[in-house]
């Protein structure tokens, strides 16, 4: 049954496609260099590429430029991915699709969240808006969050970026107190703090007891019931040692066979030295790749595989010189290479 065009959650999602630890990439939108239309071919065949390699799809985050959509592209976009997997050979149909939802109110957050589920996405990330960032206190904070997920018909992740949130910061006992929520299924960590990281996954660690403590709203949608995901690739062998689930990197879009095997090696105690190693070069490559924004990622994605393009104006193109320096850089060229010889 239909209220207000929106089919009711529990209709759209009888079926989950379960969360698992792992590897994610945040898929960037792609765009006509003529008219700024979103270039859905290109889209389609990248995101193809990044789940053949085994990395999880983040559709409409930030390096998707969420804030750079229209509602509509964003469903067209989560519609897009999802037929793609679905129609692929061999076919990907089980790989689950977490879509960015964060909007300026809570009242948009939750019809974000509403029409995500309805175009096919298993999963809503949601970051706070920094807007009125110095209003924003815990209290507050704390209520955005759940009535988000009381609301939202798919499990929610929250999203922890002060970069893109007018420098709000969800501590450790924030995060456990929202861990807490039915339909709250994880965090993502762009704040780079190895030890919020350890602090969040010893708090839900065993997960057979944080999962009886903590009954889960859709206990099929997610293999644990709370994942704990790092924002960058960087600190993902220490961050498994410390109980941690994976990341969702945005190096992932360039590299996706490199962290794929990296994550596989890493939870592997008799290939430690060599995920140390393989740790090494993908972190040095984060780093450098992360600097440049995505018109760096764009750039590189140009210059490996034949497309990307430019972001969605205002932002610019990278410039060409700044590209040659990137390309040529020696962390770039060490990621690229490792990358290449795990491509299929």
């Amino acid at each position: 049954m239909a209220t207000n065009g929106h089919t009711n959650g529990a209709a759209v999602h009888a079926h989950f496609r379960p969360l698992t630890p792992g590897v994610y990439a945040p898929i960037p939108a792609f765009f006509d260099a003529q008219t700024d239309e979103l270039d859905i071919p290109t889209f389609e065949t990248h995101v193809l590429r990044v789940a053949r390699a085994g990395v999880g799809l983040v559709i409409s985050g930030s390096m998707g430029e969420a804030h750079h959509l229209s509602h509509d592209e964003r469903k067209l976009l989560i519609r897009t991915a999802r037929h793609a997997l679905d129609t692929a050979e061999p076919s990907l149909s089980h790989v689950p699709i977490i879509a960015g939802t964060g909007g300026g109110s809570t009242r948009e957050t939750i019809l974000l969240s509403k029409e995500a589920a309805e175009a096919g996405a298993d999963v809503a990330i949601v970051i706070c808006s920094g807007y009125y960032a110095g209003a924003l206190d815990k209290k507050a904070l704390t209520a955005f969050f759940t009535e988000v997920a009381d609301k939202s018909p798919i499990p929610v992740l929250v999203y922890n970026y002060p970069g893109a949130a007018g420098g709000i910061e969800l501590d450790s006992d924030l995060i456990l107190s929202l861990a807490e929520h039915p339909n709250i299924c994880g965090v993502k960590l762009t704040c780079g703090n190895v030890g919020k990281l350890t602090r969040i996954a010893a708090g839900v660690t065993p997960a057979a007891a944080f999962a009886k403590a903590y009954p889960r709203k859709h206990k099929e949608a997610a293999t644990v019931p709370f994942l704990v995901l790092g924002g960058f690739i960087d600190f993902l062998v220490p961050s498994l040692y410390a109980n941690a689930h994976g990341a969702i990197t945005g190096l992932g879009n360039v590299a996706p066979n490199a962290i794929s095997h990296l994550y596989k090696l890493a939870t592997d105690p008799s290939q430690l030295a060599e995920a140390q190693r393989l740790q090494g070069i993908i972190a040095n490559g984060d780093r450098t790749v992360a600097l440049t924004g995505i018109g760096g990622t764009k750039y590189l994605l140009k210059r490996f595989y034949g497309y990307g393009g430019a972001p969605r104006r205002p932002l610019l193109p990278f410039e060409e010189e700044n590209g040659e320096k990137l390309w040529n850089h020696p962390h770039v060229v060490a990621l690229l290479e490792e990358e290449r010889k795990l491509t299929k």
